[in-house]
């Protein structure tokens, strides 16, 4: 495994977004919207560092079915707060094609927001096969499968405070 990014250069690229994100809504309220479940770090560093009024909610999508192989996207909103009438802020991990971020966006607009937008750590440069691009982005990545800070590999790896390609050698059987 190499290390793409550092602790302290994954924490600079969250201050950057949540000074974008203040920019942009200031003092408005906003509602926080993570994608379960390998924003769930960068949700938690984020609001921290909002000072506008914030309710956070949580919404689960899933592609990936086993190891690298993409499955069928599979998105749940029923865990989603009341968004009606609200500014809100969609918050994943990266961004890699761009059809998860396009699903949940219309998925979220069916609750009946005032806007959507959205904020990932990491977007794969090249990857894009949508118009759909997040409207805040701490870091351009090239496309590999990096792991740490929420991602995962198999479920692990989340607890990495720093983001990392896994070789090809640590993918094992199976990927």
């Amino acid at each position: 495994m190499k290390i793409l990014l550092d602790e302290n250069q994954v924490r600079e690229g969250v201050s950057r977004l949540a000074r974008e994100v203040t920019a942009q809504y200031g003092e408005a309220p906003l509602t926080l919207v993570g994608v379960m479940t390998g924003s769930l770090v960068l949700v938690a560093d984020l609001i921290r560092q909002l000072s506008m009024p914030l309710r956070v909610g949580v919404v689960q999508a899933s592609s990936y079915s086993q190891g690298t192989e993409r499955g069928p996207l599979s998105i749940d909103t029923g865990m989603v707060i009341d968004l009606a009438g609200r500014d809100v802020l969609l918050v994943d991990d990266i961004f890699d094609t761009g059809h998860t971020l396009e699903k949940i966006v219309h998925a979220l607009e069916q609750h009946g927001p005032n806007s959507v937008r959205s904020a990932v750590l990491l977007s794969k440069e090249g990857r894009a096969e949508t118009s759909v691009r997040p409207d805040f982005s701490a870091f351009p990545i090239p496309d590999a499968f990096v792991v740490g800070y929420g991602l995962d590999y198999r479920d692990e790896y989340r607890n990495l405070p720093y983001i990392a390609v896994l070789e090809e050698s640590d993918l094992g059987e199976g990927a």
